[in-house]
């Protein structure tokens, strides 16, 4: 039943005028490519973040990729650590897609070199640990144990300290051939030494659903298994009944109206025994 809420997509004019920028430079099939890895990368975040109940939902496409925002507050470690290396990963898997497509048809090479090339850079570059990369929010994780407000301080000394290492490069390039690229990626990181990102977390309506008729959908599952655990069985096309189990012994049902009083209250850690409505 994920999605309840509209998925927001919006371009930015810069994105437009570095699309156009690129069709009188040649560079058109490396700015598609670049494009749509961007899109893969933002798209594995939210499909992630969607399994354990959180809605990544307001997509913007800016001339150096695109920005997925939303608000993760509440969801656990382990759980925030896929959802952030979902994206890196997704692009790793394309360009080893990538290479085994030029092993098995070696004339493809010339006509997918950049999209390959495009991946692998994504990958590698959000493994960064620099705000506002993946790399960036996986090094705030490790240093949560610290307090969030040493661990924030932090990651944007680290961030700084990279950003100006870019810039610093770009200088060195200036004595043969400036790479712009390089400036203007040492300043997005600069600028998000100082953000972050918001996320939203789903919400349920099950008023149009039920006006058309729903197919039950019956899952029998453990009593100590939290609510986090019992999301991923929710579906938008059928009515969820759990049915509740332990040691062999019947323990009670949880209709969805009954779990989904639990989503909506954030017990996401709570065992579904604890939430059985008590008679």
């Amino acid at each position: 039943m994920p999605g309840a809420e509209r998925f927001r997509f919006r371009i930015h004019p810069l994105f437009l005028a570095a699309g156009l920028v690129s069709v009188f430079t040649g560079d058109l099939l490396v700015f598609l490519a670049a494009t749509l890895a961007a899109l893969e990368h933002e798209c594995a975040h939210a499909m992630v973040a969607r399994r354990y109940g959180f809605a990544l939902d307001r997509l913007v496409l800016m001339p150096y990729g695109a920005v997925l925002s939303g608000d993760i507050s509440g969801i656990g470690r382990r759980q925030e650590l896929s959802v952030l290396l979902a994206g890196p990963l997704a692009n790793a898997l394309t360009a080893l897609g990538f290479a085994a497509l030029w092993w098995l048809y070696p004339e493809t090479y010339p006509y997918t070199e950049a999209a390959a090339q495009v991946s692998l850079s994504l990958f590698v570059v959000n493994l960064l640990p620099a705000y506002p990369l993946d790399g960036g929010r996986v090094l705030h994780l490790a240093l949560a144990p610290l307090g969030e407000r040493r661990a924030r301080l932090l990651c944007r000394v680290v961030t700084l300290v990279i950003a100006a290492g870019i810039a610093a490069y770009f200088v060195w390039t200036c004595f043969s051939r400036p790479v712009f690229s390089a400036l203007l990626f040492a300043g997005l990181l600069a600028a998000g030494a100082f953000g972050g990102g918001r996320y939203g977390r789903i919400a349920f309506s099950r008023e149009k659903s039920l006006a058309r008729g729903l197919e039950e959908r019956r899952v029998v599952i453990a009593g100590d298994r939290t609510v986090q655990d019992a999301f991923r069985y929710l579906r938008e096309e059928k009515y969820l009944v759990l049915v509740l189990y332990q040691d062999g012994e019947f323990m009670g049902e949880l209709s969805e109206e009954e779990y989904l009083r639990a989503v909506e209250a954030g017990k996401w850690k709570t065992p579904l025994a604890e939430i059985l409505p008590k008679f």
